[in-house]
């Protein structure tokens, strides 16, 4: 929301700026205007008089037309115009970077395995269904491994494809040859595929296809999932009146959109991979939790202390639910969030803290301590580190 209304204040600042441009260039050209008028006329009236070369007719002619630019005064005018035209450009660059801080203060200055990222770019490109320009850095960059994914990512994408075009064979095909799997991770999947398709079928209104398909694909589905089957045959009696069916929220096209997400999420559930691209994440969650990245540095900067030091970061940055992909831990008496260093650990009675906490209590694993949540002593010899 923040973002948003900086967005907007942002773009109502250029219009403004751009207003007032249009305004100062159009008072500008009137004055301009005016003054060329005067001269030009002036010119005239010495070219009509009797002797144009005489010097007392040309003093009356310039006297005359200097009272007038005097009383135009353009200089003013145009001062005026510009003056309320640079008030507004330098009000904007102030909101540009209130808005759009220098995102270069985050920066930390990070080894990266160049293999692993070239990769990680490559598997995004394909990801997106972008396979020449996967195919091209593959090439220029010399990381063949990184094509180990092209062919699922390719065939996914023929899939979307035809489905886009309502043809879902391609889809059925997949479907059918990793059935076992596919119904192990409790998706119906080729159950809506043939709904889709029967009712594609019931809408151009051909009450023997319709049975015909129902009988040949839906009637084993009849058993597992009599709920859906029983209305998919219902409709078979509303052929031609379809859109008064009990049953029709199935004949809207947001079904087609829907099956195409899920196909997706299944496909790339199949295949050990994201839905998302791990570039695409790392970017978003990076976007989300850039302001307080950014508020931490200048805040570091300000108490002269060095950003690039840090090993950890001394506050929380909070991202979405959707950014969690494991369980965390976070130690009840220390407020720290487990790691590697610093695992959790259970105790005897079944309560949970970190390692350094119980190396605080246990005042280095020399003496037994009470559990700060229950009567129970324990060692440090008796915790046993737990994984999530």
């Amino acid at each position: 929301m923040n973002d948003k209304m900086e967005l907007t204040a942002a773009k109502d600042a250029f219009d403004r700026v751009a207003k007032k441009q249009k305004l100062s260039f159009s008072n500008c050209r009137e004055v301009i205007d005016q003054v060329s008028q005067e001269i030009e006329q002036a010119l005239v009236k010495i070219q009509s008089v009797e002797d144009p070369m005489s010097p007392a007719n040309q003093k009356s002619i310039l006297t005359e037309l200097k009272h007038k630019l005097i009383a135009i005064n353009p200089l003013k005018l145009l001062e005026g115009s510009q003056k309320e035209l640079n008030l507004n450009l330098s009000k904007f660059p102030k909101l540009l970077e209130k808005s759009f801080p220098d995102i270069s203060k985050a920066y930390r200055d990070v080894d990266f395995d160049f293999h692993i990222v070239n990769q990680i770019i490559a598997s995004h490109f394909y990801h997106q269904g972008l396979f020449d320009l996967g195919d091209c850095l593959i090439n220029e960059a010399g990381e063949p491994e990184a094509a180990a994914q092209r062919s699922h990512f390719l065939e996914l994408h023929q899939i979307l494809e035809a489905m886009r075009i309502k043809n879902i064979e391609p889809a059925l095909k997949w479907v059918s040859t990793n059935r076992e799997k596919i119904v192990q991770n409790g998706s119906n999947l080729e159950l809506k595929l043939h709904q889709l398709q029967f009712v594609e079928i019931l809408k151009r209104g051909n009450r023997a296809d319709a049975l015909n398909y129902a009988k040949t694909h839906l009637a084993f589905f009849a058993s597992s999932h009599l709920k859906e089957f029983q209305k998919l045959i219902v409709c078979i009696i509303w052929i031609g009146k379809l859109e008064i069916c009990p049953h029709s929220e199935l004949f809207t096209p947001i079904h087609w959109e829907k099956l195409i997400e899920e196909l997706t999420r299944d496909f790339c559930n199949f295949i050990c991979q994201s839905l998302q691209s791990p570039l695409s994440v790392a970017i978003v969650a990076g976007i989300e939790g850039l302001p307080t990245l950014l508020k931490l540095a200048n805040v570091m900067a300000a108490k002269k202390q060095e950003w690039q030091a840090l090993k950890q970061l001394p506050v929380p940055v909070e991202l979405g639910k959707e950014f969690q992909f494991h369980s965390i831990f976070v130690c009840p008496v220390s407020r720290d969030q487990g790691s590697e260093e610093n695992p959790p650990m259970l105790l005897p009675c079944l309560h949970v803290l970190c390692k350094q906490s119980i190396m605080k209590l246990s005042k280095g694993s020399s003496r037994a301590f009470k559990c700060p949540y229950c009567p129970a002593e324990a060692s440090a010899m008796q915790c046993r580190q737990l994984y999530f």
